[in-house]
């Protein structure tokens, strides 16, 4: 994007050159449009619950900036000439799921032929411009409040390998299919100052750039994040995602670690997220209503995981 000529319209809330999870646009004085996309490989074999993961991936950049969705188009990479068009049917049908339950509409999409199979969604929303969070809002003294657990990473992996107990497959994709719908309510409920989505970054990737975005430092509690069942194991025999490494070298550069920490437990800051939780920085006074709503409403694992500070020289903390 560096290469490309520099967008000067007024109307352009949020662009590319923000580390923020969506374009923003404005439409009237009164409406904004949200937008994003996303798509990826299969992470499990079945195909209707692979739809539903990718759909709520997708959909999560909206519900990180406080929008409710409204369409979405399907984007799809599928070997017609190698495997049954049912396959794909099905595919479909769990994104269509997870898209009506955002009470959105699908709208069409397009498909090409692909070696291998590629879904995910375009997707569009809208929000009132005072409702708009992005992740450049954090505030020193802010707590901050993850709603869904770790691990997706350790564990797809396993399973690709073989080696991933099937309950622990399944709480997995429990998770990853639940829409943030959940923490986009509980954090607007709060009046939270900010929010991001933790995907292929991870939770230390994710974090660094909503700590760069607000010209804060923020530090996360290693032993309080919360970890998908079955997820430590896992992570102990190796079973790391390619991007671990990649995710803490991006962090790297802004990066300080306090404590001798586990260094197990430290690799789930870096475990790249597939439709992972929300984190959001809220007023401190506001962190236990956003978690109760939270947990209230069918995200049982939300949880404080560190707090907002005056910027350091370190953009990221991570305290053992």
């Amino acid at each position: 994007m560096r290469e490309l000529p520099t967008c000067d319209d007024p109307n352009l809330i949020v662009g590319a050159d923000h580390f923020s999870d969506a374009g923003v646009y404005r439409l009237r004085e009164d409406l904004w449009i949200v937008q994003s996309l996303d798509f990826f490989p299969p992470l499990v074999n079945n195909p209707f619950v692979f739809g539903q993961i990718a759909a709520a991936n997708s959909l999560s950049d909206l519900y990180a900036m406080g929008a409710q969705p409204t369409t979405a188009l399907n984007i799809v990479g599928f070997p017609d000439d190698q495997l049954d068009l049912d396959i794909l049917a099905e595919i479909m049908r769990g994104g269509a799921d997870r898209v009506g339950l955002a009470g959105a509409v699908l709208a069409g999409g397009h498909t090409v032929r692909d070696t291998e199979i590629k879904y995910g969604l375009s997707v569009t929303g809208v929000v009132r411009p005072e409702d708009l969070r992005t992740n450049a809002s954090a505030q020193p003294g802010d707590r901050l409040v993850l709603t869904k657990p770790l691990g997706t990473g350790f564990i797809t992996t396993a399973f690709k390998r073989g080696h991933c107990p099937n309950e622990v497959l399944e709480a997995a994709c429990a998770s990853m299919t639940q829409l943030n719908a959940v923490g986009n309510e509980a954090a607007v409920g709060a009046s939270a100052h900010a929010s991001t989505d933790i995907t292929g970054f991870g939770l230390a990737g994710h974090a660094g750039e909503m700590a760069q975005a607000s010209g804060v430092t923020i530090a996360l509690d290693l032993p309080s994040l919360p970890l998908l069942p079955g997820a430590i194991e896992l992570a102990r025999r190796g079973y790391q995602t390619r991007a671990s490494h990649s995710n803490r070298n991006y962090a790297q550069s802004g990066l300080r670690i306090e404590g001798r920490s586990d260094p197990v437990l430290e690799e789930f800051a870096f475990d790249a997220q597939t439709s992972g939780g929300l984190l959001i920085a809220v007023a401190a006074d506001q962190a236990e209503k956003l978690i109760d709503h939270a947990r209230a409403a069918g995200a049982p694992a939300t949880c404080q995981v560190g707090e907002v500070l005056a910027q350091e020289e370190a953009s990221l903390i991570l305290r053992a």
